[in-house]
């Protein structure tokens, strides 16, 4: 008998991070999570002062930030399947009345449901694009609403099904940090507002996109820009032809990596430290730096380790390691590539060859990817599940609840900036937007330095 060879398909994998909690919790799946708290449902903590369970659950929250409003009963108590069916049903009601966003890092039980997923740069053009939506419902969280409000039009109401998500890095520097930091660096620059005989300004401020529409307006005011992980590079240029130094924040790491990559020497990126005076710095330090880094970071990305690379390289070789610029320096130094969400997701769409990718980024995204990519084996660097804390706030329960709202003929969590932060801010997302990063093949390789 002539010997045949049969291609097995591929095995199915589960894209829903939340069952594979469930499973580890009750015992029939192996794995360890970072709590059993992340099998109980969101509305468990709404009342409850922090982040809830998962990355961030160690973060400080501050004092008077959002939290949620009880769940009415009839979403709490449905099944799956029973809130799957009445989203179809209230989304299929409201048609182009309503537009979901959901990011990648959202759970997949809500992000089956979203008519455009992203990253934080992506979803926010999407905002400014449907103008035709009565409603946008964003999927995400806190900062990403107050975002999608400032693009959209006067008369579109932005949703947040869960008051509760916000975000413990855009938390790490808030207003009133900031504009302190700005006095103290103005008694060392002298005016920040003014530029020198060549033009230059001493301090262009540069935030993250993940802070809030009150330190967006504030980069507005003074001249600065927004920035994503898509982006972060080609702002740090437009801030240099315009400024002598940057002042990036809340995140250090993303700061550090971008500005390391472009070539700017370690000893001129002094971290601020908005608890000490001068950030914890001398006058030689910041009148040195070029970039002035400040002291924020995101929890799910500093779990990830040089020790997990050199794991996943031992038992996979060949393994092809890809981190997102919001990992500690030495975890991107170690990683093959480093790149954006969309970055990560199109790095392995262009993989033409079975290929096994350890992933140093939010769960959800991994598992998702892995789920519609089962020619290759993709799996996260860390090995214990947990999830975006303040992300994992939105639960399918909410999503129904918002929709259906909006068939009652009720808008309920709508997320508004006053107008005296939303113009500058606007400013500052504009320049953001226009900052477009130079288009690359889907398959090049972005060697971390």
């Amino acid at each position: 008998m002539t010997a045949v060879n049969i291609a097995l398909a591929p095995r199915p994998i589960d894209p829903s991070v939340d069952h594979e909690i469930h499973g580890i919790v009750s015992g029939s799946l192996q794995g360890e999570t970072c709590n059993t708290d992340l099998a109980t449902a969101p509305w468990s903590f709404d009342t409850v002062p922090g982040y809830g369970p998962g990355a961030s659950e160690g973060d400080v929250i501050p004092t008077g930030a959002p939290r949620q409003g009880e769940l009415p009963r009839e979403y709490r108590e449905a099944t799956e399947d029973e809130l799957d069916a009445r989203i179809i049903a209230a989304k299929k009601t409201l048609g182009d009345r309503v537009v979901v966003l959901g990011h990648f890092y959202q759970r997949e039980e809500v992000v089956r449901h979203a008519d455009y997923v992203g990253d934080s740069f992506q979803l926010a053009n999407a905002a400014k694009a449907r103008t035709d939506a009565e409603a946008i419902v964003f999927c995400g969280v806190h900062f990403m609403a107050e975002t999608a409000d400032l693009l959209s039009g006067p008369d579109q109401a932005v949703i947040l099904p869960n008051l509760s998500a916000g975000c413990s890095m855009a938390d790490m520097a808030s207003i009133d940090e900031v504009e302190q930091a700005w006095e103290e660096l103005a008694d060392i620059y002298g005016d920040l507002d003014t530029p020198d005989v060549e033009g230059l300004l001493p301090v262009i401020p540069v935030t993250y996109m993940n802070s809030s529409a009150a330190i967006k307006g504030f980069v507005g005011r003074h001249h600065g820009i927004v920035c994503t992980s898509s982006n972060a590079r080609t702002v740090l240029e437009w801030a240099f032809e315009r400024g002598r130094r940057v002042l990036f924040f809340p995140d250090q790491h993303l700061g550090r990596n971008t500005a390391k990559a472009m070539g700017v020497p370690l000893e001129q990126m002094p971290m601020w430290n908005p608890r000490k005076p001068l950030g914890g710095n001398d006058d030689t330090t910041l009148d040195a730096a070029r970039v002035i880094l400040w002291h924020g970071f995101c929890s799910v990305h500093r779990r990830f380790s040089v020790a997990q690379i050199d794991k996943a390289r031992a038992e996979h070789p060949g393994v092809r390691v890809i981190v997102h610029p919001e990992c500690p320096m030495e975890v991107v130094d170690a990683a093959d590539e480093a790149g954006s969400t969309d970055y990560i997701r199109k790095a392995i769409e262009a993989a033409t060859e079975p290929t096994t990718f350890a992933i140093g980024t939010e769960v959800n995204l991994v598992q998702r990817l892995a789920a519609e990519h089962p020619q290759h084996e993709i799996f996260c660097l860390d090995p214990v599940v947990c999830p975006c804390s303040t992300m994992y706030r939105i639960h399918p329960g909410y999503l129904a609840w918002v929709l259906e709202s909006l068939v009652a003929g009720e808008v309920v969590n709508r997320i508004t900036v006053p107008a005296n932060v939303a113009d500058p801010a606007r400013v500052a997302l504009e320049r953001m937007l226009a900052a477009k990063p130079p288009a690359a093949p889907a398959a090049a390789w972005e060697q971390a330095s």
